[in-house]
């Protein structure tokens, strides 16, 4: 059998960062709902857009490790899972109030 070698030479930190900063709040403290919608789904797309860029970069190089590929990539699906239940939700919501006789 051969030694285990330490994994502390990686040097993927551009890759392995955090693939999106927190955005600030409007002046008054509060968000709007469009606002709360589209920083969510910007959200999404960034560790979609994190999971696709280390897949490639696993495919390329073999100095990052497959649990993190596979991390991401499964935290990328849990978010655009998440974001396809609130769309429902909010279709469902709309089909409601669109039937609502006044």
């Amino acid at each position: 059998m051969s030694p285990v070698t330490p994994v502390s030479g990686i040097t993927t930190q551009s890759i392995v960062q955090a693939p999106f900063q927190a955005t600030a709040m409007p002046a008054g403290g509060t968000a709007s709902f469009a606002s709360l919608l589209a920083q969510g789904l910007h959200a999404v797309q960034a560790k979609v857009e994190h999971a696709d860029a280390l897949v490639k970069a696993f495919a390329l190089d073999d100095n990052i490790p497959v649990h993190q590929v596979t991390y991401a990539l499964e935290e990328a699906k849990l978010s655009v899972e998440l974001a396809m239940q609130v769309r429902t939700r909010l279709l469902e919501g709309y089909r409601e109030l669109m039937n609502m006789q006044l």
